[in-house]
């Protein structure tokens, strides 16, 4: 029986509290594997979800980043944003659970989207 389970970008986010729970690291790799070159990186024992994307210049790399803002502002879930000239690097992770909560996947698959 086919998988009937909507993309990720099309998933809807959930309000997440403190007790909300985290991905299982068991299920990291097949949601990773809906995403377009995302990894998983850990800072301070905190897994976060990081991809790297590369803009023509420093005025793409802006405009990426408020696209992104506004994406983030719309689900208030908000990433990090590194901007540089060329690139674009965002953080998604959930503070409140200090960790991955499946909302971080579909905001990450709504950024992949923003790319395309």
């Amino acid at each position: 029986m086919p998988d009937s389970t909507p993309p990720l970008a099309n998933q809807a986010c959930e309000a997440c509290r403190p007790d909300s729970p985290s991905v299982p690291e068991a299920d990291w790799r097949p949601l990773l594997g809906q995403l377009d070159d995302w990894e998983i990186v850990k800072e301070d024992g905190v897994p976060m979800l990081r991809r790297r994307i590369a803009v023509k210049n420093f005025v793409a790399a802006l405009a990426l980043a408020t696209r992104i803002g506004d994406l983030a502002e719309a689900e208030d879930h908000h990433p990090r944003l590194v901007v540089e000239y060329g690139s674009v690097e965002v953080y998604w992770w959930t503070h409140a659970i200090g960790g991955l909560h499946r909302n971080d996947f579909i905001m990450a698959a709504r950024t992949d989207a923003l790319v395309l």
